[in-house]
């Protein structure tokens, strides 16, 4: 099995990254493979409502998110890592996950999934419910851990010093290794995923 990790921060080895890497390094020790995919540090452009996806089967604009969307159909869980700008995730990742879901969230749907963020001070369980409403949109189980899943620190040393932040991480990955395993068993024993049922859209303007 396997685990996605998006980094949303414009820097590669930030503290974004530094609290990503606890919850792989946990999750790698409980036998699951991961994978940390920066977003990189230049434009990413933020979804048009075009609709093309839906002809393409991709996102007409071609670039990490594209990516991200392949290496989605693969995966089995989401960890989505960004850092606080003004009460919010990164505009970067906003951006990237207005696209993915759009464009590949049926290749996301029932994975486990699970926000992360990293602040200087504040703002983080207001970027953290945003995130999270990516996932319950989409139908997948939210993971959490023993606090809310946040890192403290302008520095990655800095992250590293609050130690009650890089524990949340390491029980997040281990919480994620758990319940991925208990689908796989489920899954194996013949639990079939929920049916469907089928879309209604009520607009409140008639």
């Amino acid at each position: 099995m396997k685990v996605l990790l998006l980094n949303g921060s414009p820097h590669e080895k930030g503290c974004t990254f530094t609290a990503l890497s606890e919850v792989a390094g946990a999750l790698e020790r409980s036998g699951l493979e991961t994978e940390i995919l920066w977003l990189g540090k230049g434009e990413t452009i933020g979804c048009r409502g075009c609709g093309a996806c839906a002809k393409l089967g991709k996102c007409v604009f071609d670039d990490v998110v594209n990516a991200a969307a392949d290496k989605a159909k693969e995966c089995d869980g989401l960890v989505v890592g960004s850092p606080v700008h003004y009460a919010s995730a990164s505009g970067q990742i906003t951006c990237a996950l207005d696209r993915l879901f759009y464009s590949a969230g049926k290749h996301l749907r029932f994975k486990p999934a699970a926000a992360v963020v990293s602040a200087r001070r504040a703002g983080t369980t207001a970027a953290i419910d945003q995130l999270n409403k990516y996932f319950s949109i989409n139908q997948m189980p939210v993971v959490s851990s023993r606090y809310w899943n946040m890192v403290h620190g302008s520095s990655p040393d800095e992250v590293l010093q609050d130690e009650e932040g890089v524990a949340v991480m390491r029980t997040l990955g281990n919480n994620m290794a758990w319940l991925l395993k208990s689908i796989q068993a489920g899954r194996e024993a013949g639990v079939a995923l929920p049916e469907p049922e089928p879309p209604a859209r009520t607009n409140f303007i008639r």
